[in-house]
């Protein structure tokens, strides 16, 4: 036996006795008397992270899964550390002297166990909790924190990860996930803590139970986000075929509809029935065209005019939408946020609604033509770190100074208004109808609508690469391909002079001026660094690098321009042509890189 075996099963003999219950005692006996000890192994041979994120994990006993007792000791790290917070700052936030969070869930297995199990420690320890009643939507969680005047608050999700999977999610006062100082401040107390410290006698009284008069809430501040209620009027029976993939939005998002005025609305009915087990997927994931299989054949079926899914924790979306040839195409998530910040800076500015103090905001690795949108407009817009933490930053920052209108990223994600600071699929389901129909109304389908802002701002096709490094040694190749490029950055990309160079990590620039290189710092909220590399060429071809913080793998996005002649029409035809043209060049970049 191995020093690593040892050492496992050292720490899983603990498991096989008090306080563990039997079933959890009874599983770890069952690994450890098996011959292969490949699960025991991976079970306990670490304790799951807690990460600036909260936890996500494979469902099971072991300090390297997500069961009750990995998340009692979270909660009750997170709980030491809001009520010393708290006290450092005199209880001066709180309300009736008393600290406050809000505890959701998804509809992943195991979730309404973990949610409970989170109330109680949370009760425990003299801070009052508000537990949804049954499974809600990642956003409205984030908008219960805010409307509550909470200090903090958990969701249990692992958003649109396998059925495998369960995850913790820590907000903080303002309802977003939590940043600097306080995730390091939450981890430092989480790894303090074991599992004689946890509190699990609950105080019930300190426990609320919330649902519908939230729910309404929540409906009426998505209601908010509406723009263009007469287009709506005129195409109320624009044809919606909505699928929640088994999850949180299955109710929420056909009545936040109906408060908008549509009445055309169909439900993919296999995949309305909460389930954890997602039965009806390959992977819960609305990205992948797979997942998207049920909801076309119903629409194809009703003659619909969009399909649209929301991942389990209702905070991703997925648009399907037809073609100039009447055919499915998924709208990609670089393409949604095109469209949204499109629609809704020309939308306000038609109607009158548009103020000088409003900006959008978009993630760094996300679309350059969205700048390009704002600029044409004289919207302000900023750039920030992949993750709608950053985004929330943003509107924390600039709250009371300046109206955020919108802001997204590549990977299916969008938020249309500052009542909530996370991805929000219920009033982006809402918005994205909305454009439908105001393009309906207008003699366009969404796919036309499209094809128009590619016809003011050109065409330009995003594309991403995932290099996958398994182990010990890919994490270390990564590490070195990183070190590489910035010791030696790419001259020329696909042919093309590289004539910009950011380092988020240093929070440097170099611009090629004049015949030599300029050197500049970039500016970011709170001095967060970031190990993100990017490259733009005088072509207007952008290259982004990006290590995964969470898997064995590096990412490239590509945002590969080409060149059209502006204002005039772009049919189906030229998006093809152009998709292609873009495309052949990728093997060209990636030669470059030395991918």
């Amino acid at each position: 036996m191995n020093d690593e075996l040892k050492q496992v099963m050292a720490i899983a003999e603990q498991w096989t006795r008090e306080p563990f219950d039997e079933e959890t005692r009874a599983q770890v006996k069952a690994m450890i008397e098996a011959e292969d000890k490949t699960e025991l192994i991976d079970a306990f041979y670490r304790t799951l992270e807690f990460g600036t994120g909260g936890l996500r994990g494979i469902m099971g006993p072991g300090t390297n899964r997500m069961n009750k007792y990995i998340v009692a000791m979270a909660t009750q790290g997170y709980a030491n550390y809001m009520l010393k917070v708290q006290r450092e700052n005199g209880f001066q936030n709180v309300q009736d002297g008393r600290v406050a969070v809000v505890v959701g869930h998804d509809c992943r297995n195991n979730g309404r166990l973990f949610a409970e199990t989170v109330a109680n420690i949370f009760s425990a320890n003299g801070i009052k909790v508000y537990l949804f009643e049954s499974l809600r939507p990642t956003p409205e969680v984030s908008f219960a924190i805010r409307h509550l005047k909470c200090q903090g608050g958990v969701n249990v999700t692992a958003s649109h990860n396998p059925k495998e999977y369960n995850g913790y999610k820590a907000y903080w006062e303002d309802g977003s996930q939590v940043l600097q100082p306080h995730d390091q401040g939450i981890i430092d107390e989480v790894n303090k803590v074991t599992l004689a410290d946890v509190k699990w006698e609950a105080n019930k009284d300190l426990i609320e139970i919330i649902g519908g008069e939230m729910d309404y809430d929540y409906m009426m501040a998505v209601h908010d986000v509406l723009i263009d209620q007469e287009s709506i009027n005129r195409q109320k029976d624009l044809n919606i075929v909505y699928t929640p993939m088994h999850g949180a939005g299955r109710q929420i998002v056909p009545m936040c509809l109906r408060s908008w005025g549509f009445q055309n609305i169909h439900v993919v009915p296999e995949q309305m029935v909460i389930d954890g087990n997602f039965p009806t997927v390959v992977s819960p994931n609305p990205e992948n065209a797979e997942a998207m299989t049920l909801g076309m054949k119903l629409g194809t079926k009703l003659g619909a005019d969009l399909v649209i899914a929301s991942d389990p924790d209702a905070d991703r979306i997925a648009i399907v939408c037809r073609n100039d040839k009447g055919e499915w195409v998924i709208i990609n998530g670089n393409q949604t946020n095109i469209m949204y910040h499109y629609y809704i800076i020309n939308n306000m500015k038609r109607l009158g609604k548009l103020r000088d103090d409003m900006f959008i905001v978009k993630t760094i690795v996300t679309s350059e033509l969205i700048r390009k949108i704002a600029d044409a407009q004289g919207v302000t817009l900023t750039d920030e770190y992949t993750g709608f933490k950053w985004i929330a930053n943003r509107i924390r920052m600039w709250e009371g100074k300046r109206k955020y209108i919108g802001g997204g990223e590549e990977s299916f994600g969008f938020l249309p208004y500052d009542a909530v600071r996370d991805k929000c699929s219920p009033s982006a389901i809402c918005l994205i109808c909305e454009i439908a129909a105001y393009a309906k109304d207008n003699g366009m389908t969404l796919y036309d609508y499209l094809l128009k802002i590619y016809a003011d701002y050109g065409f330009q096709r995003e594309t991403t690469i995932n290099v996958v490094r398994p182990g010990k040694s890919g994490a270390e190749e990564i590490q070195q391909m990183m070190k590489d490029y910035r010791a030696n950055a790419p001259k020329e990309i696909a042919g093309e002079k590289v004539c910009l160079i950011k380092d988020y990590k240093t929070l440097e620039q170099k611009k090629w001026e004049n015949g030599q290189w300029v050197t500049e710092k970039i500016e970011m909220p709170l001095n967060a660094t970031s190990n993100v590399l990017q490259y733009f060429t005088e072509g207007g071809l952008k290259v982004s690098v990006r290590p995964s913080g969470t898997e064995p793998k590096i990412k490239f996005y590509f945002e590969i321009p080409v060149k059209t002649e502006l204002g005039k029409p772009f049919t189906g035809a030229d998006y093809e042509r152009c998709t292609a043209e873009a495309e052949a060049r990728v093997p060209a970049i990636k030669a470059s890189l030395g991918i």
